[in-house]
Formats: C-alpha cells, sequence, structure tokens
C-alpha cells in the first residue's frame, strides 16, 4: 500500500486509503503475483456498496507485468482461454492477464445489483498507462499492425457506464486523462473553476488538446512531435506556424503552471488546509 507513497498522496486527495498491508486483507508475494482484481472487489465492495452515497476509486493490477506465465500467476490462471489465440505466449499473457479484470467488472456489477444500486451507479473505466512489459513487436501483434512508438502506443480507452444510456455514445475527440475529472464534474454538475485544473471537459466544444511528458501534442489539427520539432497536419497540408508556435506555448505553460501547483501546494494556498 506504500507503492509510489499512494499512502501518502491518496489521503491528500481526501481518499480514505485502503490497500495491501493497510485494511486490505490479501496475500502478495513474488510467487503469488499479480494479486487477483476479482478478489478485491469481492473483498471491498461489501465495506461501501450499503452507503447511501460513495465515490470509489480502484486502482487493479492483475494486468501487470511480467507477461509470462511463470511471473504472472493471474496469466497462467487463464492460459487456457487464451492458449489458441494467434498471438506469440507474451501477448497471450498479456490477454491472459487481463481476464481477472473481466470477472472483478461482473464481480461489481453483480454486487451493486444485489444491494440494488446498479441503477444509480457510474462506472468509470480508464487505464493508467500502455503495457510496459510488451515489446514493439509483441504490442504490434495485438494491433494487426506495426504500432507508432511515439504517438499510437498510448492511444486507449475510457468507459464511462450509466443505466441511464439507452444507447452508446463514441467520442472519437482526442483527450486524455487530464479531461477525466472536468469531464465527470460536469456530468454530475459540480462546482468547480475550470481556470484551476488542465484537462477539459471531453463532452463540450472546446478542441482536443493531448499533451505528452516530453512536450509532444496532439490536437484536433494534428500532431507535434518534439524530438524532430515537426508538426504533422491530418489532412497533409502545410501547418500554419502561428497556430504550432501558439499550441507549443499553451503546452509549455501547462506543464510549468502544473509543476508550480504541486511545487507550491498551490492547490492549500487557493481552498485551504479543509
Amino acid at each position: 500500500y506504500t507503492y509510489y507513497d499512494r499512502d501518502k498522496s491518496f489521503p491528500n486527495m481526501g481518499y480514505e486509503y485502503y490497500g495491501i498491508g493497510n485494511g486490505l486483507d490479501m496475500e502478495i508475494d513474488e510467487e503469488n503475483f499479480p494479486p487477483s482484481d476479482q478478489e478485491m472487489m469481492e473483498k471491498i465492495v461489501p465495506q461501501f456498496v450499503n452507503e447511501d452515497k460513495f465515490m470509489v476509486y480502484c486502482l487493479t493490477v492483475s494486468g501487470h507485468l511480467n507477461y509470462t506465465r511463470e511471473e504472472n500467476i493471474m496469466a497462467d490462471f487463464h492460459w487456457n482461454e487464451v492458449k489458441d489465440l494467434p498471438y506469440g505466449d507474451e501477448a497471450k499473457c498479456y490477454l491472459a492477464s487481463q481476464m481477472e479484470l473481466e470477472l472483478a467488472l461482473r464481480s461489481l456489477m453483480r454486487q451493486l445489483k444485489q444491494a440494488g444500486k446498479l441503477d444509480d451507479t457510474v462506472i468509470v473505466l480508464s487505464a493508467d498507462h500502455y503495457p510496459y512489459g510488451l515489446n514493439d513487436e509483441q504490442y504490434s501483434e495485438l494491433l494487426g499492425h506495426q504500432v507508432d512508438p511515439v504517438f499510437e502506443i498510448y492511444k486507449n480507452t475510457l468507459i464511462l457506464w450509466s443505466a441511464d444510456l439507452e444507447e452508446p455514445v463514441h467520442v472519437d475527440k482526442y483527450c486524455s486523462s487530464l479531461d477525466v475529472m472536468p469531464t465527470l464534474a460536469n456530468l454530475f454538475d459540480l462546482e468547480y473553476d475550470s481556470r484551476l485544473i488542465m484537462g477539459r471537459d471531453i463532452l463540450s466544444d472546446e478542441p482536443g488538446l493531448v499533451i505528452f511528458s516530453n512536450y509532444s501534442f496532439i490536437t484536433d489539427k494534428g500532431r507535434y512531435d518534439s524530438t524532430t520539432d515537426t508538426f504533422e497536419m491530418w489532412d497533409g497540408s502545410e501547418p500554419d506556424p502561428d497556430y504550432v508556435a501558439e499550441r507549443l506555448s499553451e503546452v509549455q505553460n501547462r506543464v510549468a503552471y502544473s509543476a508550480s501547483i504541486l511545487d507550491n501546494d498551490y492547490y492549500r494556498v487557493v481552498f485551504g488546509s479543509s
């Protein structure tokens, strides 16, 4: 539970934090790694499901590297479900390990339904990073083509589920994990000051902006590769130098201000210690 100092950062964000060794009774060792997401759901959902209101952030781990049957007990456990797929063993182990997340979500849905809370619960599913345990060739097997390691490798899916949705709503706008919170805040009609966060409501009319750690970025018009200092327009036309300069300046400012917010504990200055 102390990994990445989550025992400090999560309470600082207002959570009551539980993890293995701190309120979550699950065994973890080199012989039984990674732990089961399904087992986690079976143990934690009863702790909140009967409350009138709840907001819970669950960090899953069964799909964690390494992607071999010897080093990932979940991949070995689900091996028979993937063994005949047309991939190498590493890619198959990756998919096998994710099967435990599927079972965890089934458990969550079942427990919510049994408690009469499913129709009044919103479920948000988002990946926090690409599978580092796969190399580019193994990743490409799953894609069906050679992966672009600069941009495409980060492409993923955000899933928002609510029983109120009568049919799926597909959004193909460029967005990132920074945009999840303001999107949810607007959907729940929560008050917040958009000037104080770096993300944007995915469902708004604002153009998309995805910022990478090396100052590369993606917009609705094209993408900028900081390693080559080049901007490629989606339609193949020549980019407007002023537009590129403005977006690059915006990205640099957003990164700089984000660091300053952390370094100066700015939110505590704005909102106070409470």
